[in-house]
């Protein structure tokens, strides 16, 4: 009997050891197949950028990838700009972002940060030959570039007197430089250096100066058991020596000591957004967003004006009987229909002044000037294309009417044909103004602060992206509700039959 029950016991102790060997394995392997979403800005070398193939490559790309193996899960790098990458870890519609993302106490408030991986500092880089710039004191009444939403453009807020501009990326802001249209850049010493030493910008220079000591971390969602994971990939990669490999290959030293903890690790999560402190929200910006659509309406008017002239003259070119002459009106509209907006937009703020300086001779543009010079341009393409259909709807019989009343070419496109074609042009050019009208957004990439770059710049600071940006559309629907009965209004007017009714 005693026998027994021990064979028995022994059997029950070697099914329990191996239940528990195999929850222990179940467990080790639970994150092989896990696959995180990583958000990442490829614009800020040596950190984040893209080889030639498009390929991801830079010093945090090679760390999380080290850190996905020591941790045992999968990366999907996914690019995003940087201002959106705090609303996108608040939505958990990633998982989380590495982009050399400064741990602040104000971001620690939204979402949460592994261990310091990167001490870094903020660095002015200035014009070779200027010797008026020695330190942060001398910026005093500057024109400063930034990178939207970091602690570079937060440092340079406290400026007095600054004329600030903010750009999407830290190239950009470089290229503001080297340009000549602002006095300083305020960003992250090593990207600075990484571009000047690599000689992809030349010209600049940095003041010997750290304005201060920042730690980057990687950051995820407030309570996102993806930090543990991330933390134990970090840990590991400290301890085997990855992380000195990769640090020295692409800053050729050793790495410094860093913290083992976030400096704002237990920090309270805030609570969640009720409904009316969203509309609180909206409210308190509404009034920075009105101006920012001032500067739009401003855009949108004088641009249509200036397409409206341009393309009518362009349309009637496009119906000339001189070959040459309508080969290249022909060839100006498929070149500005046919190449994006914000392209061109880029060619004639960044591009133009860039050749002036290869040729030998300063030429800058003022932000407002490019903005309209690109939206008019462009919108005239449209508006040949409107005015050329336009006067082709015109039956033939009534030119040839005019013209055996004695009436010239000029006379009978002026007094006959035009006002017809203009009444049937009015719907169609109503729809490129409204086209327009939300097509200045795409200024805001050469920081021009019109309505959306109001929004992204507020978002930069509270990280309330849903009820800014819901803001912003509404400001959006009005303006384009407006100018449609606005447009419609102006089809009755025209049309003698209807306005007679």
């Amino acid at each position: 009997m005693a026998k027994f029950g021990f064979g028995r016991w022994l059997r029950w102790c070697v099914v329990v050891s191996f239940g528990c060997l195999l929850l222990a394995g179940c467990a080790v392997n639970s994150n092989a197949g896990k696959t995180l979403r990583v958000a990442t800005e490829p614009a800020f070398p040596p950190f984040e950028f893209k080889k030639q193939g498009g390929e991801l490559q830079g010093f945090s790309i090679d760390l999380m990838n080290a850190i996905a193996v020591a941790a045992k899960f999968k990366v999907d790098f996914q690019s995003m700009p940087f201002d959106g990458m705090i609303p996108a870890l608040a939505a958990k519609t990633v998982d989380a972002a590495i982009s050399s993302i400064t741990i602040t106490e104000e971001r620690a408030k939204t979402i949460s940060f592994s261990r310091p991986y990167f001490k870094a500092g903020l660095a002015i880089a200035i014009r070779a030959d200027d010797q008026n710039i020695t330190g942060f004191d001398s910026l005093k009444n500057k024109k400063i570039a930034v990178q939207i939403g970091t602690t570079g453009a937060a440092k340079a807020k406290s400026i007095p007197g600054v004329q600030l501009r903010s750009f999407d990326s830290a190239p950009v802001a470089l290229q503001e430089l080297v340009n000549g249209n602002v006095d300083a850049v305020i960003n992250d010493a090593p990207v600075t250096l990484y571009a000047i030493n690599t000689g992809n910008l030349q010209g600049i220079k940095i003041v010997q100066q750290l304005l201060t000591e920042e730690l980057y971390g990687i950051a995820t969602a407030k309570n996102s058991p993806n930090l543990a994971l991330i933390n134990d990939g970090l840990e590991r990669v400290f301890k085997n020596g990855t992380y000195s490999q990769i640090y020295q290959k692409w800053f050729k030293i050793k790495p410094p000591s860093l913290p083992a903890k976030s400096p704002f690790e237990n920090h309270n999560s805030t609570s969640s957004p009720k409904i009316f402190t969203s509309i609180a929200v909206i409210l308190q910006a509404f009034p920075i967003l009105l101006q920012g659509a001032l500067v739009t309406l401003q855009l949108t008017i004088i641009s249509v004006v200036f397409g409206l002239i341009g393309g009518s003259l362009i349309g009637i070119v496009r119906l000339s009987r001189i070959a040459p002459v309508r080969w290249l009106a022909r060839a100006y509209v498929d070149f500005f229909r046919g190449t994006p907006l914000l392209v061109q937009i880029f060619m004639i703020y960044f591009g133009l002044p860039a050749i002036s300086q290869e040729l030998g001779f300063t030429f800058t543009f003022d932000r407002l000037t490019a903005g309209i010079i690109a939206l008019s341009l462009n919108n005239a393409a449209y508006t040949a294309e409107v005015v050329r259909a336009g006067i082709q709807s015109i039956e033939i019989g009534q030119a040839e009417a005019a013209q055996s009343l004695g009436l010239s070419s000029i006379q009978t496109m002026s007094y006959v044909i035009f006002p017809q074609a203009f009444r049937r042009m009015i719907p169609p050019l109503g729809n490129d103004f409204i086209s327009l009208l939300k097509d200045t957004s795409l200024v805001s990439v050469i920081g021009l602060e019109e309505l959306l770059r109001k929004g992204q710049l507020i978002v930069a600071d509270n990280y309330r992206a849903f009820e800014i940006y819901a803001g912003v559309a509404v400001v959006y629907l009005c303006l384009t509700l407006l100018f449609s009965q606005a447009f419609s209004h102006l089809e009755l007017w025209m049309n003698p039959v209807k306005r007679h009714r």
